[in-house]
């Protein structure tokens, strides 16, 4: 009997998992001012497009307005203390290099990280100081 309690419960939650979490069919749209890297591909300044490429956004869709840019990125999800206000991305800055490193989404605690590149890991062996710079975004 306790076995189907929980499992009524956990059945009864998913709804309200799936709200926090990146679908297929929501796209992520911002204005980039400045260019940045993704993985190791430089992404020119201009409209950015971002939504999942797969069921529980392992992979994210990143493009450009003017398709300039259409490429894959592997992400992986990590939990906030607090929801986010917005979304918003999240770039790490060394000089006049940025790097998109996180995805926020609105009322979600869930982070989506992309893995670090090989410049920005080069960056940080050498001890670089950095910031962090964040853009806020809509949904479409």
């Amino acid at each position: 009997m306790k076995y189907m309690r929980g499992f009524a419960l956990a059945l009864s939650m998913l709804p309200i998992l799936a709200i926090a979490q990146l679908d297929t069919t929501q796209k992520i749209v911002t204005q980039v001012p400045f260019e940045f890297v993704v993985g190791n591909k430089v992404v020119p300044a201009g409209e950015l497009i971002l939504q999942s490429a797969t069921m529980n956004a392992s992979v994210l869709s990143i493009r450009t307005r003017d398709s300039k840019v259409n490429m894959f990125s592997k992400a992986s999800r990590d939990e906030a203390k607090m929801p986010a206000a917005d979304y918003a991305l999240v770039f790490h800055k060394y000089g006049n290099n940025l790097f998109l490193c996180e995805l926020k989404l609105k009322d979600s605690r869930t982070i989506y990280r992309l893995p670090q590149s090989k410049a920005e890991a080069e960056l940080l062996a050498r001890n670089v100081p950095g910031t962090e710079q964040i853009l806020l975004a809509s949904v479409q």
